[in-house]
C-alpha cells in the first residue's frame, strides 16, 4: 500500500511513512474494490471497522420498510465512514452505506477508543487525534442538514442547501456531490417538485445550473 498517498489524507495527517506502515497491520487494514450501487454496510449491521474512501464516493442513507430513502450525507475520496460505530462495541447501524460509483475502500479495525488509547506508540496518539477531529467536523456537517430540511417549502430547502455549499466553497459557483434524485432525497422533497422549482429559480434569475454545477446569481 502506498504510504505516501495515505500521508496526504486527513486521517493520517502528521504521521511519517514509518508510522503509517506500523499502523496499517495493527489496524488490520484491508483494501477492497467495490462496484457502483453496492451496499457496504446495512442498517442493523455491527462493525468494528471504519471505511476510508481511496477512490470513488459513497452515500449514507436511511431506507425505511416502505421503500422511502433519505440521503444523510455524501462521503468522497479521502473521507471516512462508520467511524462512530467502529468505536462503539456492538452498536447496530441505523443507516446504510452505499457506493455512489466504483470504489476502492480501505477498511481499518479501530476497535474501541480505550483499545486505541492504550497503544503507547506515537502513531496511535496521532491517529486518534485525527479521528477525533474528523468526527467532530462530520458531526458539524450532519447537523447542518437539519438547517437544509427545516424550511417548509422546496425553494426554502434548496436555498438553504445551496447557500451552505457556497459558503463552504467560498464561491458563488460550485459543484454539488448529488444528482437530481440524490438531491431530492437529501432535502426530503419530491424529485419532480425539485426539478420544477430549480427551473423557476433559473427563470427568475436566482441561479444557473447544469447537472451538478450551480451558480448563485
Amino acid at each position: 500500500m502506498d504510504t505516501r498517498s495515505l500521508q496526504k489524507l486527513r486521517l493520517f495527517s502528521g504521521m511519517t511513512e514509518g508510522e503509517i506502515s506500523a499502523a496499517l497491520p495493527a489496524l488490520h487494514a484491508r483494501e477492497k474494490q467495490i462496484g457502483k450501487g453496492r451496499a457496504l454496510l446495512c442498517a442493523g449491521d455491527v462493525t468494528d471497522r471504519l471505511g476510508l474512501v481511496l477512490e470513488g464516493s459513497v452515500t449514507i442513507e436511511s431506507n425505511d420498510a416502505w421503500g422511502n430513502r433519505s440521503i444523510l450525507s455524501h462521503v468522497g475520496k479521502g473521507q471516512i465512514f462508520a467511524e462512530t460505530y467502529a468505536l462503539l462495541d456492538g452498536e447496530p447501524l441505523l443507516v446504510d452505506v452505499v457506493t455512489n460509483e466504483d470504489c476502492r475502500i480501505l477498511f481499518l479495525r479501530t476497535g474501541s477508543a480505550r483499545e486505541l488509547a492504550s497503544l503507547s506508540v506515537p502513531w496511535a496518539f496521532k491517529f486518534t487525534t485525527n479521528l477525533l477531529a474528523i468526527s467532530a467536523l462530520k458531526n458539524l456537517h450532519l447537523s447542518g442538514r437539519s438547517f437544509h430540511t427545516a424550511p417548509k417549502t422546496v425553494r426554502g430547502r434548496v436555498m438553504a442547501y445551496l447557500n451552505t455549499v457556497s459558503l463552504q466553497a467560498k464561491s458563488r459557483e460550485f459543484d454539488i456531490p448529488f444528482d437530481r434524485q440524490q438531491m431530492a432525497d437529501y432535502l426530503n422533497v419530491d424529485r419532480t417538485a425539485l426539478s420544477k422549482e430549480l427551473g423557476r429559480m433559473q427563470d427568475e434569475g436566482l441561479i444557473r445550473t447544469k447537472k451538478k454545477h450551480f451558480v448563485i446569481c
